[in-house]
């Protein structure tokens, strides 16, 4: 049996939320189908030390402001589930969870959504799929030969699981630096971290506030025909939250360049020197989790869709949300998603002629 709706939005993580909050407010009639069992996004499988960059009242999403974590300045993965919950409860989105769509095909004047319990035929599609559920592995020679433990950021936990093991951190990003800091303040755990280029470490009074201001100006700079101010990157890679600049202060985030390959024991140099390592974590980023797309071949020549904004440009009831500044400046953020959705329910309105 066939559904019918206005729009269909794909994920309700945080930004397939903001979509929902927008949607209603130009009165579409709409679903949210969500992969995850569970409300809360990406953000119930995060490590358990992480926290965000910013305060709360800098990390919300449009029309509730997440409340304070008491104790914390900067709250933890926790409370940002519970916050996502609560609002996804408050606003009675429509999220029907453990609901994975397949594929997202023409039909006519409409799209036709095909998931694992059902198929809804809308008049638009908003994909906010994210990119946790994509995780990135490059091609090192070798890391089908090591008999030691391989992860991804996704896979990783806790600095217990590790104990007494020399672990070799691979990524320059904030990820691999939190990691990295995790381990090395455990103190039972020897670590290598390692990277393409040296770390740029932002300067420590910079946090998800200033980063959002950055990401803001260059956007309005965009807008107005300015030039490009290169935003957050300009600034650097990692935000020296509190566990990293205890790990680097105490000297344990010392850095090494990457390795040329795996051995089955460890990891070789440049030079041909070789160390040995229990396990390999992997934060070396992701990619939109994009496939459910796929049948309807938009894909450019580098495999990006090309879009203007969030509007796909080769499938005009296509937005795509929430992958970052390709879809939008700081659209990858709580704080930041939301300018982006009520852009792309604005623009889907005026289509649908709400």
């Amino acid at each position: 049996m066939t559904q019918h709706t206005d729009v269909v939005v794909v994920g309700g993580g945080q930004a397939g939320l903001a979509a929902g909050y927008y949607l209603r407010r130009q009165g579409l009639d709409f679903t949210i189908l969500d992969a995850e069992a569970a409300p809360g996004g990406s953000w119930q499988h995060m490590w358990d030390s992480l926290h965000l960059f910013s305060p709360a009242d800098h990390s919300s999403l449009p029309g509730r402001l997440m409340p304070t974590q008491p104790g914390k300045t900067y709250p933890d993965a926790g409370h940002v589930v519970d916050y996502l919950i609560d609002y996804e409860k408050r606003y009675d989105l429509p999220v029907q969870h453990g609901t994975r769509v397949d594929a997202v095909r023409r039909d006519g004047g409409r799209l036709l959504v095909e998931a694992d319990s059902g198929t809804w035929r809308a008049q638009a599609v908003v994909s906010a799929t994210g990119t946790w559920s994509r995780p990135f592995l490059p091609a090192v020679p070798g890391r089908d030969d090591f008999t030691g433990r391989q992860l991804h950021t996704v896979n990783y936990r806790r600095p217990p699981d590790f104990a007494g093991q020399h672990v070799v951190v691979v990524g320059g990003g904030n990820s691999g630096a939190q990691i990295a800091a995790d381990l090395a303040l455990h103190g039972d755990v020897t670590v290598t971290w390692v990277t393409q280029r040296p770390p740029r470490f932002l300067p420590d009074d910079v946090d998800g506030r200033v980063l959002f201001d950055v990401a803001t100006a260059r956007r309005r700079a965009l807008d107005e025909g300015r030039s490009d101010t290169g935003g957050v990157a300009s600034l650097g890679d990692i935000v020296a939250v509190p566990p990293v600049r205890a790990a680097r202060d105490a000297g344990l985030l010392s850095v090494k360049p990457m390795f040329t390959r795996l051995t089955t024991t460890g990891i070789q140099w440049p030079d041909g020197s070789r160390a040995e390592a229990d396990a390999v974590i992997w934060c070396t980023g992701f990619r939109p989790a994009l496939a459910h797309l796929a049948p309807l071949g938009l894909r450019g020549p580098r495999g990006q869709f090309p879009t203007d904004g969030t509007h796909a440009l080769g499938q005009p009831r296509l937005h795509l949300l929430g992958y970052g500044d390709w879809t939008g400046p700081a659209s990858a953020t709580l704080i930041g998603v939301g300018r982006t959705a009520r852009e792309a329910a604005h623009q889907i309105a005026c289509q649908l002629g709400t």
